[in-house]
């Protein structure tokens, strides 16, 4: 690829410049494996890379000529085929699969309903899930045949093909047309003269393009008989385009316990099992992780073998080799949501392949090193880090991630890959040779392995603590990046000899590598775009400021020594850093506890460009804003004598507020604050009009003295956009409200406070009401919040969930 020869030439000319303008001369051939710095070598790199490109313009412009466009060459390399013929007969055979009765009545229910208008419900999941076989479950229903007039089925898949389809339609409503002699618009016109003025019930199954579906819903009349159109598809954004409005079901993994009785009817079928089969049975149907496909491949291999305990017991251990060596093609079925993937997805999609198994993906993390590998393309003037968001939301979308964890707003805060779809990003990642997993073994045999040409990143995950650590040689040059989830011993005891071989490094994550000092070779790394690294050395290391292309900065302390208490104090150059975007540290000491640690930042040359910034206290500055101009999410400490005036924070969206004593000083907020958390300000009831008036705020939690007084009253106030509410730890008694006061509230929480008597049953008029959750409370409260669920109840609200858990039973 000329541009990415063209950035490893750049690159390694600005390191050697850097190393040189920083006094450091390698004094042996094994210090650093760097071209001489002469501009007429570089010169005559780029004039190769220059005639390269050159010759690939000319060979495309010949394909354009003959009229075979680059989309089209695309299309012929993807194997469109959607099974193989073994597949098929395994899919098929999960039409008797266990665990979605709710979700068929559910999808029945919708498609009988009242209403005359043609109606279009959607079936989404990952491949595999059973999307196909809960569609057959409905379309077979006794009252959905006595329902429809008309039935018709069709298989779309990722080619579309128009005749295919309309012969299909035709097919299901009895028509054998001529195809000698019928055109399309032939065959178009008599599907829609088939259905005009009929009930019918079209599955579209395996759409794949929302090209696709506006073609086909030109088929189908419109007029007001009561048809539905029932879709299934691997991406949510099809089934948003058919109809937004409608009903799109997320179809879920089955439970181990309908994983288990799966299980036992494809190897036992109605045949008593034996007891020694359950333990095993119950580890090999948990590494399936509720996937009805993965279920019934397993299910297969058992089947073929006598009865063994030995056999299922080795299956228990080695699951997902056996689901991926299976012949009848288990991945063929997900490695078409790879082959769909848009380009600028895949390398996204391809880095969660380094990461160990049943890894727990922090969503903002994970986005800072997609930013900082260079993965996300730049769109305008938006930020990076919320393309690469909605890059994440994408894959979501497509099935290829699972949500584990939401914010408070909504938002995605931690994600989780299957099995499966690890498996499969493994192996796109090793034939793409995307990355280099460090398994224990002689790491250097690993990377002089690496075949790529010399200009192509390699990234190196090391889970494992490989040994003989050897990388001053050639091959590493090409390393971008090294990730590291073992403590990885061998590197501590004289890391500082090996950065001379990576001098492109973009990521370093050193994070579970314990050092006794920061070493001093690092600062030579002027690549780096993410550094996050433990040291117990006393001081923050000013060196790091020569980093000049670091973006994310975690800086975790780990020491023994109690007084330390996790203060970190900050050079005032920490303000070299023009590129830095996001500062977070840590505290970690050797007890094994973790905490954000509180950065002390005396003094600043220059206002700097931090988006985010952890717990930060400040020395002899004025206010924030003279420091950080653009933030947008910010922790911080203050006192009652400080500035708190953060309304000329004209960027903050996220304030986390640990102000002591603020009480009724006065404290500014800006209207950009979606989301805002305070503790220990003592501020008294009265003076909740400054959050009340926040036009933009959705979520607010309130802790531990935040506000001061026994009685909260809120119907004087409305909180327009705010969509959650924590309280926990205040000392209110009572708290008086209307439904009007929160037009949009979803989820309450209420958490140690133990004098509040009850939650006022206006709450439950909230129409925006999801969920109310109580923690360590008196009783009465849960009592009251009983008798919030049972009036809703009884007005026919069942929509509002509570939960209830650690009430003390004294309510006075």
């Amino acid at each position: 690829m000329p541009a990415e020869e063209a950035q490893h030439i750049v690159d390694l000319f600005l390191s050697g410049v850097h190393i040189r303008n920083n006094g450091y001369f390698p004094t042996s051939e094994q210090d650093f494996k760097l071209p001489l710095l002469n501009l007429n070598n570089v010169r005559r790199s780029f004039n190769s890379v220059k005639v390269e490109l050159t010759s690939m313009l000319i060979d495309n412009m010949k394909i354009d000529l003959s009229g075979r466009t680059l989309n089209h060459i695309a299309a012929e390399r993807i194997c469109y085929t959607r099974k193989s013929p073994g597949l098929k007969k395994l899919l098929d055979d999960i039409v008797v699969v266990v665990g979605i009765d709710r979700d068929a009545e559910q999808i029945r229910d919708k498609l009988v309903e009242d209403k005359k208008k043609v109606d279009v419900v959607s079936i989404v999941g990952m491949g595999g899930i059973g999307k196909t076989t809960l569609a057959t479950k409905v379309f077979n229903d006794r009252f959905v045949v006595h329902h429809f007039y008309v039935r018709a089925w069709v298989t779309v898949s990722q080619k579309y093909d128009m005749r295919d389809v309309l012969i299909q339609i035709l097919a299901s409503v009895g028509v054998k047309p001529d195809l000698d002699i019928a055109t399309n618009s032939k065959l178009r016109e008599m599907v829609y003269k088939h259905l005009m003025g009929k009930r019918y019930l079209i599955v579209i199954d395996d759409i794949w393009h929302i090209e696709t579906w506006d073609n086909m819903k030109l088929f189908f009349p419109h007029d007001n008989t009561g048809s539905r159109i029932l879709l299934t598809s691997r991406l949510v954004q099809v089934a948003k385009h058919a109809n937004s409005e409608g009903l799109i079901h997320h179809l879920g993994y089955l439970s181990k316990e309908k994983s288990w009785e799966l299980l036992c009817q494809k190897v036992f079928h109605d045949n008593e099992f034996p007891k020694w089969s359950i333990k095993p049975g119950m580890q090999i149907v948990e590494n399936c992780q509720g996937l009805p496909l993965a279920v019934v491949v397993i299910a297969g291999v058992l089947a073929k073998h006598a009865l063994s305990e030995r056999f299922w017991v080795e299956i228990a251990d080695r699951t997902s080799s056996y689901i991926v060596g299976d012949q009848n093609g288990c991945l063929e079925t997900l490695a078409l949501s790879y082959d769909h993937l848009p380009l600028h997805l895949r390398e996204c999609f391809l880095y969660l392949g380094g990461f160990p198994v049943d890894y727990k993906f922090h969503v903002q993390r994970l986005i800072w090193l997609w930013v900082a590998e260079g993965f996300i393309q730049e769109d305008g003037s938006r930020r990076l880090e919320d393309i690469a968001e909605g890059y994440l939301i994408d894959l979501i979308d497509r099935n290829l991630l699972i949500v584990d964890c939401r914010k408070s707003n909504g938002g995605v805060k931690v994600c989780k890959v299957h099995h499966l779809v690890r498996e499969l990003c493994l192996k796109k990642t090793n034939e793409e040779r995307f990355l280099l997993k460090i398994k224990r073994q002689k790491l250097y045999s690993q990377v002089s392995n690496v075949t790529t040409p010399p200009y192509k990143p390699v990234r190196m995950f090391i889970n494992e603590d490989a040994y003989d650590p050897d990388f001053a040689h050639p091959p590493s040059q090409s390393i971008r990046s090294i990730v590291c989830f073992s403590e990885f011993r061998s590197l501590n005891e004289d890391i500082a000899k090996y950065f001379g071989s990576f001098v492109l490094l973009r990521v370093l994550d050193l994070q579970k590598c314990r050092l006794s000092d920061f070493p001093y070779s690092m600062e030579l790394l002027v690549h780096l775009r993410y550094l996050a690294i433990s040291n117990s050395s006393e001081h923050f290391p000013s060196s790091i400021c020569k980093l000049w292309n670091l973006q994310t900065l975690i800086y975790i302390k780990t020491t023994s020594f109690i007084v330390d208490l996790g203060i970190f104090f900050l050079p005032s150059n920490i303000s070299d850093l023009v590129n830095l975007r996001h500062l977070w540290c840590y505290y970690a000491p050797d007890d094994g506890r973790s905490d954000k640690g509180t950065i002390f930042l005396r003094s600043i040359e220059k206002p700097m460009n931090l988006q985010t910034i952890s717990n930060v206290k400040l020395g002899n500055i004025d206010n924030f804003q003279k420091c950080f101009p653009c933030i947008k999410e910010l922790t911080c400490r203050t006192y009652e004598y400080e500035d708190n005036d953060f309304k000329s924070l004209t960027c903050l969206e996220n304030l986390k507020l640990t102000g002591y004593g603020i009480g009724k000083s006065d404290i500014k907020f800006p209207a950009t604050l979606t989301t805002l958390a305070l503790s220990m300000c003592n501020i008294p009831w009265s003076g909740i009009s400054i959050i009340q008036s926040l036009p933009n705020l959705q979520v607010l939690k309130l802790k531990n003295g935040a506000f001061m007084g026994s009685c909260w009253n809120t119907a004087e106030h409305v909180f327009p956009k705010l969509k959650f509410l924590r309280l926990d730890g205040l000392n209110i008694e009572v708290w008086e409200t209307c439904s009007r006061s929160f037009p949009c509230l979803r989820q309450l929480e209420i958490i140690r406070c133990y004098n509040l008597e009850e939650i006022p049953l206006e709450i439950g008029d909230i129409p925006t009401l999801e969920l109310i959750q109580i923690e360590d409370c008196r009783q009465c409260v849960g009592e009251s919040v009983r008798r919030i669920q049972e009036e809703q109840h009884d007005y026919g609200n069942y929509y509002l969930r509570i939960g209830i858990s650690k009430t003390r039973k004294r309510c006075l």
